[in-house]
């Protein structure tokens, strides 16, 4: 099931990844980060995402990887990206900018 990204996230998304992975990027985000993910609900999809993002520093293949841990533990996704503690973190963080 494809969830579009909030524009929250789009920004975050077009900000870490380059035109040649921005559509890539966006389609994995949408398809294998979203309401298939256990415990999405308890971290919100947003936050989840900006996670991936995080994660990712702007590969496609860390992109793929944090998606996988996040599909595997919701939460070991959200503490690696320093997410876990406080759920208004992410919302200050941008791509380029170490908010952990």
């Amino acid at each position: 099931m494809c969830v579009p990204l909030s524009d929250e996230t789009e920004t975050l998304l077009r900000l870490a990844f380059g035109s040649d992975d921005l559509d890539e990027a966006r389609r994995l985000l949408e398809m294998e980060c979203a309401h298939n993910i256990p415990g999405w609900e308890m971290a919100g999809l947003h936050r989840l995402r900006t996670a991936a993002i995080k994660l990712s520093g702007g590969s496609i293949l860390l992109l793929v990887d944090s998606i996988v841990l996040a599909q595997t533990d919701v939460r070991d996704a959200l503490v690696a990206a320093g997410f876990g503690d406080d759920t208004h973190t992410h919302k200050s963080w941008r791509p380029g900018w170490d908010a952990s």
